[in-house]
């Protein structure tokens, strides 16, 4: 059987896999709170009295740093699915007098803490860690380390039996836990959806919109929109100096573009992450010379991790229209009250994930989510 859109027929069949609980990492709150939103009123809908599915996961620390695991409810024989946003850096503790904002590493040592809390008492476990941690360091080049394929294996060993995480750098790691459930997910729909709602003059035909990618990299991202809607889909290439290294990585020389005009058309670029953020003003900046219309930027992490300076000028500046971030990671108040940025939510497309997996239902479905594109694109077409 597969998902259909009304998961309150999920709620009502027999085969759950076992008593459904969400664990809450520190850090994930909100998101959770309107998961559990979704799942409470589905199960109400289909006549289920289930117990309150949120579990808060607390990881207390010493003066000295060193932390634990503790929940506070039982676990026993339940499908656990744990919450964690290992790129919330609002998160604090303290060590010698200190306030230390928590790292990936700290959210991932606390997310194992809250397995071994668990003690092998819970039927099954789940992670959903929208951020893959390591991410980023997915392959070796030189003598590095293999962080986001370590810590799966370690997850593996540990008895988690499903990953699912938001746009991977590279999905492809996962061939390093080739036995355990992994999922990675685009939230595609849930882009163009807000895309459309905010603008709601964009108009999604080759005539009137084109798709850019950032880079090479992001292409496939790119392509799944750009056939998705049916226009035309442009590239640039990342021309870097690979004689030197800064801040880790080769510096870019230049942005070469690879496609077909952009004259007035509207510009939608993607890409899984805004970390500085200079590359996809670069990108913008290109395309404006080039006499493109209205540039919108999607990426699902939007991060920002030199600030918004950059960005409120280049928007004063008419560099782009809007930023698009969804709420898989911590957004700062600063980013939410900026006019140009607009947020994405994915709760109630976790929350369906979720419901799927504790009914062993396939959600093939909802991550080929081109039928729903085809009906938004419709829907959005009639007005």
């Amino acid at each position: 059987m597969t998902i259909s859109s009304d998961s309150t027929s999920i709620f009502s069949l027999p085969d759950q896999v076992a008593p459904l609980k969400l664990i809450v990492q520190p850090g994930t709150d909100e998101l959770a709170e309107k998961i559990n939103h979704y799942l409470t009123q589905w199960s109400e809908q289909s006549g289920r009295q289930d117990e309150p599915f949120l579990i808060k996961g607390e990881c207390p620390r010493f003066a000295s740093g060193d932390g634990k695991g503790l929940l506070k409810s039982s676990i026993r024989g339940d499908d656990l699915f744990i919450l964690v946003d290992v790129g919330n850096y609002s998160c604090t503790y303290n060590i010698f007098g200190h306030t230390n904002c928590m790292s990936p590493d700290d959210h991932f040592q606390d997310l194992k803490r809250t397995i071994q809390a668990v003690g092998g008492k819970a039927h099954r476990i789940n992670v959903i860690m929208p951020i893959l941690f390591g991410g980023r360091q997915h392959r070796r080049n030189y003598r590095e380390s293999l962080d986001c394929a370590c810590a799966l294996q370690e997850l593996a060993n540990m008895g988690v039996s499903n990953i699912i995480t938001f746009d991977a750098h590279d999905a492809r790691v996962q061939n390093a836990v080739p036995l355990m459930g992994f999922d990675n997910i685009i939230p595609a729909y849930q882009a163009l959806k807000a895309l459309f709602r905010a603008f709601p003059d964009i108009q999604p035909d080759a005539e009137h919109l084109m798709i850019i990618s950032p880079d090479e990299g992001a292409m496939h991202r790119n392509m799944y929109y750009a056939s998705n809607l049916g226009v035309e889909l442009g590239m640039f290439y990342k021309r870097r100096d690979y004689s030197r290294v800064v801040n880790g990585r080769n510096p870019i020389v230049a942005h070469e573009y690879l496609g077909n005009a952009v004259d007035g058309k509207d510009i939608f670029i993607a890409d899984d992450i805004i970390s500085s953020g200079e590359s996809m003003l670069d990108t913008a900046r290109e395309l404006k010379k080039r006499n493109a219309g209205r540039v919108f930027v999607y990426a699902t992490y939007a991060i920002f991790t030199n600030g918004l300076d950059a960005y409120d000028k280049a928007y004063a500046d008419g560099t782009f229209t809007g930023v698009f971030g969804t709420n898989l990671t911590y957004c700062s108040p600063e980013l939410l009250s900026r006019p140009w940025f607009h947020q994405v939510d994915v709760s109630k497309y976790i929350a369906y994930i979720i419901a799927a997996l504790n009914h062993d239902v396939s959600v093939s479905l909802l991550m080929d989510s081109h039928e729903r594109i085809m009906k938004l694109i419709e829907k959005h077409n009639q007005k």
